[in-house]
């Protein structure tokens, strides 16, 4: 005699077989134990009630080579269940590009809500790889009330920069504050060189080392002229001990009192507007100076994009999260809690992003323009790459070479790491 299954035992394996009653619980790479966590959760709960599934934290390092090396291990290893969406730097697109899903038919509508070249730097052959998550771009700081002082305006040029920095450290130096600089940037051997350098060597007209076809474009004689330029700075009106200055370094020194001119990214505006910051209601931004009258403003395209896993076990549950992340409810809040600059134009004119960081609306066009990285044609020999740029460089800004041999050397040793093709 047959044993009869009871009808609802029946109705609940066909229940169990449908992957619409399924929920999903998806990794999400997100710092939910520091002061990220107000981001985190919003995003949690919007997710968990718009799709149902469930959302988890992976918590990364917050130096990016080591977030960057974390996530190579894992792509190694195909892992599906480590992370289904990730923060991606804007210098990964293309050295992960087959780690990473195919987002375009599932994205491409987005498109017109991003600044251009942000979105532009996620295509890889084609292919949308990511999202923009927050926009970075190098920006010019300085101190308003020292320019009002001595009747100067904010300069167009770094040849007008260079003047006014020696005219005022000069003067406050003569006034008692012996510890006073024109200008500080980044100037250690590492990748934020790498961003000053490509703006030095853009601003002149000089190309941003390789173009957006593969070709390799870095040695000309306006190259040289912008490496040569902030070359004459260390030792004048930037202090020798640049050379080992980062961001931090930099922006300790300038929101300190010490420093008429910086170049950082937006982050430090806020930072400088602190109750404890010396310089409170004392500083302005402007872009990125030009290389003389016929160059051009060249802010360094820095950021963030949201990227799917090619490993994940959920990738239309991620997808959905990946659009939940880019629209402009999340991207404002991310704002509020960071403080980071939002990917979406629409942001610009909201008005408690206006309220909360007023210089932002200046930049918008700073961002729309920003001049990438040579990281997407380069593919992944770019982390080879930014180390021949910022070790070009530190030996121009150190003495060690010139701009002129600086470029010929920088060529051949491109020339050399692409062989044929980049890879």
């Amino acid at each position: 005699m047959k044993k009869l299954i009871p009808t609802t035992a029946i109705a609940a394996l066909l229940l169990g077989a449908l992957p619409a009653a399924q929920a999903d619980t998806l990794k999400m790479e997100c710092n939910v134990s520091g002061p990220m966590k107000p981001y985190c959760e919003y995003v949690k709960q919007r997710f968990e009630y718009e799709t149902q599934h469930k959302l988890e934290f992976l918590e990364m390092p917050a130096a990016s080579d080591e977030k960057l090396s974390i996530y190579q291990q894992i792509f190694a290893a195909k892992d599906g269940n480590a992370v289904d969406v990730l923060s991606v730097d804007v210098i990964w697109v293309g050295l992960l590009d087959k780690h990473l899903l195919d987002l375009t038919d599932k994205v491409k509508d987005l498109e017109p809500h991003f600044f251009p070249n942000n979105w532009k730097n996620n295509i890889v052959d084609g292919r949308i790889k990511g999202v923009p998550n927050n926009v970075d771009a190098g920006m010019m700081y300085y101190r308003k009330d020292l320019l009002e002082k001595y009747k100067e305006q904010p300069p167009k040029t770094w040849e007008e920069l260079t003047r006014i920095a020696t005219k005022i450290q000069q003067a406050e130096r003569g006034a008692g504050q012996k510890n006073f600089w024109g200008f500080v940037f980044q100037g250690k051997a590492y990748e934020g060189l790498g961003c000053d350098v490509l703006e030095w060597v853009a601003s002149y007209n000089g190309g941003n080392f390789v173009d957006p076809q593969g070709n390799i474009t870095i040695n000309n004689p306006k190259a040289a002229k912008g490496l040569n330029m902030a070359a004459s700075w260390v030792g004048t009106i930037a202090p020798k001990g640049v050379l080992g200055y980062q961001e931090e370094e930099s922006r300790a020194v300038f929101q300190n009192g010490d420093a008429l001119f910086m170049r950082n990214w937006p982050y430090a505006y806020l930072l400088t507007q602190a109750d404890s910051s010396p310089v409170k209601g004392k500083v302005g931004v402007m872009p990125i100076p030009k290389g003389g009258d016929d160059g051009i403003h060249a802010a360094t395209l820095g950021g963030w994009q949201w990227a799917v896993s090619a490993y994940s076990k959920n990738p239309d549950a991620a997808v959905k999260l990946v659009r939940i992340l880019a629209d402009e409810k999340t991207q404002k809040t991310k704002f509020m809690v960071t403080g980071e600059a939002p990917a979406r134009v629409a942001a610009y004119a909201d008005p408690d992003v206006q309220a909360k960081a007023p210089h932002l609306a200046q930049f918008k066009d700073v961002f729309a323009n920003a001049v990438p990285r040579p990281s997407t044609p380069t593919r992944s020999q770019f982390p080879k790459v930014s180390k021949v740029m910022f070790n070009a460089g530190y030996d121009v800004l150190s003495g060690r070479s010139t701009g002129e041999k600086a470029v010929a050397e920088v060529e051949e040793r491109l020339k050399r790491i692409k062989g044929r093709e980049w890879k």
